[in-house]
């Protein structure tokens, strides 16, 4: 069956790249169809990752501040978990936030064609619904958007049940006595630290000698230092060779990656999380003549492929895999469609933590900036000397700013502690505009506040810190 619609752009994927596509080009009155394999809208940010988490890492910090923190605040409470309804108000939130796009594609006129899409020539749309049945759209545009899935790692076969993925991390039915997360990046340490908090004994292998890779060196060793103290235990420089699942748990082999004995873990639990892949395979990219490379990415010339009217956006191609790295590619390549100006700067586009404390960053590292040879100042200030860090028992963590040292430009801001995810926006907005660190250092910040502390690095870039 062929739809008599003729598209001005279809979309196949409904993440958050491919609804915010969608609901640009209905904004710029573009007839727009969006394809969705799931049996909800927000691919797998909104329903098996970024919120998911979110809710039970939010929970989770309660949990534990509750048992540990809340007595020496005067609140004397004994916690009792109940994981059922941790899990339920994650499910309530993530179905609030799924409905809310659906609203969004009504309100902008755009249809949401359910099943799974796959390019079938140029022009042309294939979808397959859940019943079997097929419809062909026609489409001026098509924009790819599938986002992407759990690398998987040989010897580790995922079941979801005693070897999980981050799916099946965030549904596990009981806290495991023993967890073992393979990799040691945002995800892994994120989920960690759910269960960790929820009681779990957690051991983290991680194949290179240091976590986070990425991450600024110094903020990276202040942040294991902190999950060490919270209970982690990291085995740095171990490759995984296997893990055999059982109904008592999981047997986890590793050995050194220098060389050296193997051992065994045994552990309730492993949670896989070594990274990411794109998801491009069966898309019927060959019909067009698009060849994604060895690693599944596909090639892109601002969002444009090498065939001609078929798009790319978001965890399919190259840059960061982040939720609104995507959001943006979508809204640019629909504007460029569109005929209008559309550009996404990678070089600030923030990552983010969401432990506790926080890990936040935009810009150049400072391994980044001495690989390149550029001359730079460096202005730090600790949590420990910020008032409202201090009266709320939360001084763990610093900001540092990097500055160009001839120009002052900020190049890089990269911070650990309390909310700090809710802070670095203010120094992606500065060096949008090249800010100086002097721009920052000379604008009031409200007193007392965390965020002094960004104004009181910058400040410290020209040596005129006046700690609190």
């Amino acid at each position: 069956m062929t739809d008599t619609t003729t598209y001005d752009v279809v979309i196949i994927g409904g993440g958050p790249g491919g609804y915010n596509a969608a609901i640009r080009a209905g904004q710029l009155g573009l007839k727009a169809a969006c394809v969705e394999m799931r049996g909800t809208l927000g691919g797998t940010c909104l329903n098996v990752g970024c919120m998911p988490s979110k809710a039970l890492l939010h929970a989770s910090e309660l949990f534990a501040a509750a048992g540990s923190e809340f007595a020496t605040l005067g609140i004397e409470v004994t916690p009792k978990l109940n994981l059922l309804q941790m899990m339920k108000q994650k499910a309530d939130s993530v179905g609030q936030l799924t409905k809310g796009i659906e609203f969004l594609f009504k309100k902008n006129k755009v249809d949401w064609v359910k099943g799974r899409g796959r390019i079938a020539g140029a022009g042309k749309v294939e979808v397959t619904a859940e019943d079997g049945s097929v419809v062909t759209l026609a489409a001026k545009n098509i924009v790819i958007a599938t986002g992407s899935e759990p690398s998987p790692l040989p010897g580790v076969d995922v079941d979801q049940e005693r070897i999980v993925d981050s799916t099946g991390a965030l549904s596990l039915p009981k806290v495991p006595g023993h967890l073992v997360v393979i990799g040691a990046g945002i995800i892994g340490l994120e989920l960690g630290s759910v269960w960790r908090r929820l009681g779990a004994k957690v051991t983290v292998i991680e194949y290179l000698d240091r976590i986070t890779p990425g991450m600024d060196a110094e903020v990276a060793k202040t942040f294991q230092r902190t999950l060490t103290k919270q209970g982690f235990e990291f085995r740095l420089g171990a490759k995984v060779t296997g893990a055999k699942a059982s109904k008592k748990g999981v047997s986890v082999t590793f050995e050194p990656v220098a060389g050296g004995a193997a051992e065994t873990l045994e552990a309730d639990n492993v949670l896989l999380a070594i990274g990411r892949r794109p998801y491009t395979e069966g898309l019927g990219l060959e019909t067009v003549g698009v060849t994604p490379d060895k690693r599944g990415f596909i090639e892109t010339d601002h969002f444009r492929t090498s065939a001609p009217g078929v798009w790319a956006i978001g965890d399919a191609i190259h840059g960061p895999m982040l939720a609104h790295k995507a959001e943006e590619d979508g809204v640019a390549c629909i504007e460029i469609i569109a005929g209008k100006y559309g550009h996404v700067d990678y070089n600030l586009v923030p990552s983010v933590v969401y432990t506790a404390p926080e890990v936040a960053w935009v810009g150049k590292t400072e391994e980044q900036l001495k690989a390149e040879g550029r001359a730079y100042k460096t202005g730090k200030f600790p949590f420990t000397a910020n008032s409202r860090a201090k009266i709320n028992h939360e001084t763990e963590g610093f900001v540092k700013v990097l500055a160009d040292a001839a120009t002052d430009e900020v190049l890089g801001v990269h911070m650990i502690g309390p909310q700090v995810s809710e802070m670095v926006g203010e120094f992606c907005v500065a060096m949008t505009f090249r800010a100086a660190s002097e721009d920052i250092a000379r604008t009031c910040h409200p007193h007392p506040t965390r965020s002094e502390a960004l104004r009181q690095a910058a400040m410290g870039v020209e040596g005129w810190t006046m700690q609190a």
